[in-house]
């Protein structure tokens, strides 16, 4: 017989929550790991220790690709840290509220979705405006959140 599962893994909402938000985290760590992979294929190294692992000191250097490469993943994943960790608060607290299991659904979608084309419009260059649409889009599900809680919680001020 198996255990009774947590009230929180009996909560629609919250394991949407929680789906997405794990597709986001895996993201923010896939856009980290794009950096050590270019450094290792240009073998173009920050620290000695990694170029004498990989083929000795010469490649403890610095290579255009690869600060490109770095500059434009280390703006994306900034920018994945000031707006994922709020989303994060936000969709937890908002699957506490007992919304519409579809509507929270949406509003986790929309948020991932955009998430992950600003990030590839990010790093791929892409031609404006897609990466700040997909930044305004991804914002709009967090002000509802934002404001649904604010509303459900004012009577406690």
């Amino acid at each position: 017989r198996a255990a009774p599962s947590p009230k929180m893994m009996e909560n629609a909402v919250f394991m949407s929550f929680t789906f997405y938000s794990t597709i986001l985290i895996l993201k923010m760590y896939i856009v980290a790991i794009i950096t050590g992979q270019v450094r290792l294929r240009k073998k173009a190294f920050a620290n000695p220790e990694d170029a004498l692992r990989n083929g000795g000191l010469q490649y403890y250097r610095e290579d255009p690709d690869v600060e490109r490469c770095r500059r434009r993943v280390r703006g994306a994943h900034r920018n994945d840290m000031e707006n994922i960790f709020p989303f994060l608060f936000l969709g937890a607290v908002y699957s506490l509220l007992n919304p519409s299991p579809a509507v929270a659904r949406i509003h986790f979608f929309i948020f991932c979705a955009g998430r992950i084309i600003h990030t590839i419009a990010y790093l791929l260059q892409l031609k404006a405006p897609t990466r700040s649409v997909a930044y305004s889009v991804a914002q709009l599900p967090c002000f509802s959140m934002a404001l649904q809680i604010l509303l459900a919680t004012t009577p406690y001020w």
